[in-house]
């Protein structure tokens, strides 16, 4: 690990973030933690999302969703490039010589201002009555536009969220209702950097970290070597 190229998501840093021992195991061992239940249905409404909007970008169409809360921007329109742009094993890269280490995302879509600045865009779907921008929805936020400025091209320093949320008061009949809302929210790219290298910094290191205090995993662990030592 120590000259070897190290790779990095949003959703590794905010792991990095929740608990540092726990990143540490996940990137430089191989040690997962145990999987929640897979969100099967946000995967399906992602990929229907991903197809809508990609049908109004062919067609050099605004979409409505972006129409109705008065976004003033359009749908990035280099299919080929947003293809590879969300792609999980390509995404926007952004390789840093000095760390020897990759920060790369794989984007949901991307917006174009007039003026040629590019925001990332992002799909939410949530059964909550009041959808909410979570710290890891802004870490994402905040990554991607660290990427797209690294990549050469200016930003608004703005990332939209595109929120999906099911309406559970309109009834089921075979059909699931959503009631859409975009949030746009302010962007920060600035403390990304720092924040990459001290997790590339951590995975060099040949201890492993602690547990943050309020790690679940990390007190599962301690229980578990516990009752080992003891039956020992």
């Amino acid at each position: 690990m120590a000259n070897s190229e190290i790779k990095l998501s949003p959703n590794s840093l905010n792991l990095y973030f929740e608990c540092p021992a726990c990143f540490w195991l996940d990137k430089k061992m191989g040690i997962k933690r145990p999987p929640p239940y897979p969100y099967a249905l946000n995967m399906a409404v992602d990929v229907l999302l991903k197809e809508e909007f990609d049908k109004y970008r062919a067609k050099g169409e605004l979409h409505p969703l972006l129409v109705a809360n008065n976004v003033p921007a359009k749908l990035f329109s280099d299919q080929k490039l947003l293809d590879d742009w969300r792609n999980n094993f390509k995404g926007i890269r952004y390789y840093d010589e000095s760390l020897n280490a990759t920060l790369f995302g794989a984007v949901d879509d991307i917006l174009e201002f007039s003026d040629g600045k590019l925001a990332p865009l992002d799909y939410k779907s949530t059964g909550s009555a009041v959808p909410k921008v979570y710290d890891r929805f802004q870490l994402q936020m905040d990554v991607y536009t660290y990427l797209l400025e690294r990549k050469g091209y200016a930003t608004p320093r703005k990332g939209c969220l595109a929120f999906y949320v099911v309406d559970k008061e309109n009834g089921f009949e075979d059909k699931l209702p959503f009631r859409k809302e975009i949030q746009i929210i302010d962007t920060d790219p600035d403390y990304v950097q720092g924040i990459f290298g001290e997790a590339v910094d951590l995975l060099r290191q040949e201890k492993a970290p602690k547990h943050s205090g309020d790690c679940k995993f990390g007190h599962w662990m301690e229980d578990v070597s516990n009752i080992q030592n003891n039956q020992g």
